[in-house]
């Protein structure tokens, strides 16, 4: 006889609470990842690698702590809910390294139209995979079942709205478009993930849910990791000197100092 039963699920236990600060987290790293890629550009090629590894450490950290901290108020009803340590380290990496390599496909190529779109693809890729390779980690008891209509919305979310924020920080000068990106970023990573939180299905079937641990237990300790990588790249952002106007490589008015100090040109 099957009693399977499918489980109610709550994305919203705290109410808005989670959603919201989840928000302004995505738009903090986001706003970070993207002026560090803006002063890349300002820079020749060569001299570029510091502000965009800086810039995918930002972003995908940024996003990483997004989707966690949403996931604080997710709850199973009549199920535990653990999370496999290795493979939540795992969906932080991918989201730094698929991130970035999205990013530093445009901070070396330049800005035309095929380079976006394959910087967006990139970029939106990496905080999808982030956040399912995440969701991969989640123990409850019971199967989880995820809608394919809703899955491939959420990517397409992702990737639409990381070539917008990837384009408006490449063409748009000033803080106003530094802002909006940021915004957009932020839009674009909670609206996926919520997306792909609808999707999700769980079918209670007894199975334990396995030996993982609970998120408010590892959550706040690689936050505050994840906070001071976020604050290391603001801190340099802040003492880098301004950018030059509309410069990006051979052309560029010269800077200072790069990244890491190295020799002024």
């Amino acid at each position: 006889m099957n009693h399977d039963t499918m489980a109610h699920l709550n994305g919203f236990q705290y109410g808005w609470v989670n959603p919201v600060v989840a928000y302004l987290i995505a738009c903090a790293g986001a706003a970070i990842g993207l002026r560090c890629t803006a002063r890349a550009m300002t820079l020749r090629p060569d001299k570029r690698f510091g502000w965009l590894a800086l810039a995918a450490g930002a972003f995908g950290c940024g996003i990483w702590s997004m989707h966690f901290i949403a996931m604080l108020g997710f709850m199973v009803d009549a199920s535990t809910l653990v999370y496999d340590i290795p493979l939540t380290l795992l969906s932080l990496l991918v989201a730094i390294v698929v991130v970035g390599l999205g990013i530093g496909f445009v901070g070396y190529r330049g800005k035309s139209t095929g380079t976006l779109l394959v910087s967006g693809l990139l970029a939106g890729c990496g905080v999808a995979g982030m956040h399912y390779i995440g969701m991969a980690a989640m123990q409850v008891e019971g199967q989880v079942s995820y809608d394919g209509l809703l899955v491939a919305a959420s990517v397409a979310i992702a990737v639409a709205a990381a070539t917008a924020a990837l384009w408006m920080t490449l063409n748009v000068k000033g803080l106003p478009a530094a802002l909006g990106s940021a915004l957009i970023a932020g839009v674009a990573v909670v609206a996926m993930h919520y997306t792909a939180m609808a999707a999700v299905g769980v079918t209670l079937d007894g199975r334990p849910a396995g030996d993982g641990t609970p998120a408010s237990q590892f959550a706040l300790p690689l936050a505050v990791g994840i906070m001071v990588v976020l604050a290391v790249a603001g801190i340099a952002i802040a003492l880098s000197p301004q950018d030059p106007e509309g410069g990006s490589g051979p052309a560029a008015e010269p800077i200072r100092v790069d990244l890491f100090g190295q020799e002024r040109y």
